[in-house]
């Protein structure tokens, strides 16, 4: 979670490799990436129901990059009425949650989703047991 966020539920996503730069990543660790951007939405859509989402990359201190040595990709959860004048006027974000009260709503949804995947997997598991030899 991004302990400062745009919104609730604001997630960052980055790959295990160091890198600046997306190009520097093999095609498995892009593949890995994309995958966690895509596990993030689907918890953060079953958790907290937003009506869509902001998902990008700020590559570069130019481009906004607060961890300038290590891309990741931004989940930001937005809803309709979100946007509200406080930042224009006052330099404040309004966040309607506390970002504890929001962990443990994505921690719970969390360990739901890793408890079905290895019910999933464990049933789709088989013993194939040996064939008897037929006896002559």
């Amino acid at each position: 979670m991004n302990l400062y966020p745009y919104a609730n539920g604001h997630l960052m996503v980055a790959p295990y490799k160091h890198s600046s730069e997306f190009d520097d990543l093999t095609d498995v660790e892009s593949l890995e990436l994309l995958r966690s951007v895509s596990q993030s939405m689907k918890l953060l859509k079953q958790s907290l129901k937003p009506d869509g989402f902001n998902v990008g990359l700020n590559l570069g201190k130019v481009a906004g990059a607060g961890v300038e040595n290590h891309i990741h990709f931004h989940i930001v959860p937005r809803w309709l009425g979100d946007s509200n004048f406080m930042p224009v006027l006052a330099d404040v974000k309004i966040i309607p949650e506390h970002i504890e009260t929001t962990f443990r709503k994505l921690k719970r949804e969390l360990q739901k989703q890793v408890k079905l995947t290895t019910v999933k997997s464990n049933k789709s598991r088989k013993t194939i047991a040996p064939r008897k030899q037929k006896s002559n």
